[in-house]
């Protein structure tokens, strides 16, 4: 009997790992890389220009394993995760089945709020065709819902659906 595609959509008990950790406290700024960060509940990262901010974009998190996607279609060996913007890089977890779920980071609690799409800036970041190369790999934005410091090595997990 095959399952119902909610409960397919809701079943993930992959555990992730945060790989990477930087904040931005400015625009053009460039990216701080972190070995931890405090997240603050409702305001953001602490330390990042999107603090304090009203917004869904209150963290910003990319796949590790998408940054060598976007490697590879530049023909390149790696990816600085600086280079996309994105505070935090993770390993284990596809982040796209995270839509209507809340997850953990470490001790702190975040909820999808959207997809992080590339901007015009990632062809003058990459070069010719860098804008392609991270369509569909940008990464997610998140909302803080219950604050705390969160270290490289951190474990992400989902805490439950939305959808139920």
């Amino acid at each position: 009997m095959q399952k119902p595609l909610q409960e397919l959509l809701d079943t993930l008990p992959q555990i992730g790992r945060i790989d990477w950790i930087a904040v931005r406290p400015e625009r053009k700024a460039p990216m701080l890389v972190c070995d931890s960060v405090q997240l603050q509940a409702g305001r953001g990262i602490v330390g990042d220009r999107y603090n304090g901010k009203s917004g869904k974009r209150q963290v910003t998190l990319i796949q590790s394993e998408h940054l060598l996607a976007i490697a590879g279609f530049l023909a390149r060996e790696s990816l600085d995760p600086a280079i996309l913007r994105r505070n935090i890089a993770v390993s284990g977890i596809n982040l796209l089945a995270l839509k209507g779920q809340q997850f953990y980071l470490g001790e702190a609690l975040l909820e999808f709020t959207g997809l992080c799409h590339p901007c015009s800036a990632m062809e003058a970041a990459l070069g010719a065709g860098g804008y392609n190369a991270v369509r569909g790999h940008g990464g997610i934005t998140a909302r803080i819902v219950q604050g705390g410091i969160i270290y490289v090595g951190d474990k992400m997990r989902v805490l439950t659906s939305l959808h139920r």
